[in-house]
């Protein structure tokens, strides 16, 4: 009973600091409905190809009623070298991938949402030039799947607030 009392207490705590779920209601909720009325207009690049298709993967999980908004993305992947040995060849490189995202309201034209996403990556350069291509990819591969997340992240607590109003 001791130990119980104590989680009851902390519940009690946090029930009444207003947190509220993201996603209530599940999947019909407000919240996964404006994910799921959102239309990723296609993005340059090998990057930009990979960010669609991750933000694809995680908007068609949403359930909604057609496209109502339109998410423009623009990338700037950016790949540095700044390990140097002493004969000055790079051993380390770092993948930058940036972007800048708007969501606009269909109907009106209005911009909802103009932000920036980013994340970077470390990268061993390597004698062997397939190698370190292959590290490149991979980076960017995993690069692509943290700014879906952190975009779609975004947008649900905008869609969040907007159903709070």
């Amino acid at each position: 009973m001791k130990r119980i009392l104590p989680l009851i207490g902390l519940a009690a705590l946090l029930s009444a600091c207003g947190l509220r779920p993201v996603y209530s209601g599940g999947s019909h909720g407000a919240v996964a409905q404006t994910l799921g009325n959102v239309e990723v207009q296609p993005i340059e690049g090998k990057g930009g190809w990979l960010v669609r298709n991750a933000l694809n993967d995680r908007l068609a999980a949403m359930s909604g009623n057609g496209p109502t908004y339109k998410l423009v993305v623009k990338l700037d992947d950016q790949i540095s070298g700044f390990g140097l040995r002493a004969d000055t060849a790079i051993t380390r490189e770092r993948r930058t991938l940036r972007a800048r995202y708007q969501l606009v309201d269909v109907a009106t034209g209005a911009q909802l949402i103009d932000d920036t996403a980013g994340s970077d990556a470390g990268i061993d350069v390597t004698s062997s030039e397939y190698a370190t291509i292959a590290a490149e990819d991979t980076a960017l591969e995993r690069l692509s799947q943290t700014l879906a997340d952190q975009i779609v992240a975004r947008i649900a607590l905008y869609a969040a607030r907007d159903t709070q109003r």
